[in-house]
């Protein structure tokens, strides 16, 4: 996006890429359906980046999710608005938009080198790029440094750009978007891991969603735990674990449950009430079995359906975490991103200090600021 901005503005650009071809990250994200942006009102999707909200603003208010939306269509690739909100092409894929876009792009120009790495400057200020005859040296009018963080690092964003930037103030790059481990049981590890949890709320704190998540054998994960994923890897970084509340039946309240659940006739299993009475589905029921053998009461069992108790003791690894925290500071930014201890040295993407929630969140973030560091970077 910097190089088809930086183009757009008259720029002869060259993209370096260290990866034998481009765009992996982009192409893993279009498996599953590619979620480029999403729907909501505006100022409710600028809230979605937190801490960061106010630095992240400027950049997608002059790339909103219509303009990146427009953006798509114009390749080619029409979009559909999905029940949850959720913006996709019709396509639900990366490959098409790629194609379409590597040959616009190459129509502007832009000439794309594969496996050459960025290793640092030179002692005159040239990039040092390391590539297959040798090492190369560059010394452009401007650079768009657009590495990304350390999610995924098969990939290409590896996060070992952090050590080319010395006298730059980094934030530690930390899994966004992520499971979290659980000592599970054997039972329930063996039995049940791969097991998805459907229509399901979770609640940490203040903060609560609905959606869907994965038993898995080290933990749990899923869209639902996402959402919450900040929160709980703060709470776990300062306490050293965080307890998640999941509501099985949230479609249903405590009164109405207790109702239901409040006589079990002697020859029922508790597993069969749970079942039959609960419209618990197995995973559920062994997840109610598993906190009542850690001593949860058992004399309220639609509290313990409402709000089951989940210890979750650490963040799962930052290479199987959908995107990251931590980044460039953004007061070694300027409001052009461009780096202040290096003139002509522009930052973009994952690179910088933001996270946001899976929803389409991520790529309009990356996608803007792409956007403004290559028009910035051409000017």
């Amino acid at each position: 996006m910097a190089a088809e901005a930086a183009a757009e503005a008259g720029a002869a650009v060259t993209v370096l890429d260290h990866m034998p071809s481009p765009a992996r990250k982009l192409l893993i994200a279009g498996r599953g359906g590619l979620n480029l942006t999403h729907s909501e009102p505006l100022e409710r999707f600028l809230d979605r980046y937190g801490p960061a909200r106010d630095r992240i603003a400027p950049f997608i208010r002059a790339f909103p999710p219509e303009a990146l939306i427009a953006w798509c269509e114009a390749l080619g690739q029409p979009t559909f608005v999905g029940s949850s909100g959720r913006v996709f092409p019709h396509a639900m894929k990366a490959s098409p938009l790629l194609r379409a876009w590597l040959a616009r792009l190459a129509a502007q120009g832009v000439v794309l080198r594969t496996r050459h790495r960025w290793v640092g400057f030179g002692p005159d200020g040239a990039l040092r790029f390391a590539a297959p005859e040798g090492e190369r040296l560059e010394r452009p009018d401007a650079c768009v440094l657009a590495l990304g963080g350390a999610s995924w690092p098969r990939l290409g964003s590896d996060g070992g750009w952090t050590a080319l930037l010395p006298d730059v103030a980094i934030a530690p790059l930390r899994p966004a978007n992520m499971g979290f481990a659980v000592a599970w049981s054997e039972h329930l590890r063996t039995r049940f891991a791969g097991t998805p949890l459907k229509r399901i709320a979770l609640r940490f704190g203040d903060a609560g969603t609905r959606g869907e998540a994965m038993i898995t054998v080290q933990g749990i994960e899923g869209g639902a735990v996402y959402a919450l994923s900040a929160p709980l890897r703060e709470a776990i970084a300062a306490e050293g674990s965080a307890t998640l509340h999941i509501d099985l039946r949230p479609d249903i309240d405590r009164d109405a449950l207790a109702r239901r659940l409040g006589t079990r006739p002697a020859a029922v299993t508790l597993s069969n009430h749970l079942r039959r009475t609960g419209g618990l589905a197995p995973v559920a029921i062994a997840l109610v079995q598993e906190a009542l053998h850690a001593g949860a009461p058992r004399d309220d069992l639609a509290a313990l359906v409402k709000a089951l108790p989940v210890t979750l003791t650490a963040p799962f690894p930052i290479a199987r975490a959908i995107s990251s925290a931590g980044g460039i500071a953004w007061s070694e930014l300027d409001e052009r991103l461009m780096l202040r201890r290096h003139p002509g040295i522009f930052a973009c993407g994952e690179m910088l200090d933001w996270e946001a929630p899976t929803g389409g969140y991520l790529l309009q973030a990356c996608f803007a600021t792409g956007r403004a560091a290559g028009r910035a970077a051409a000017g």
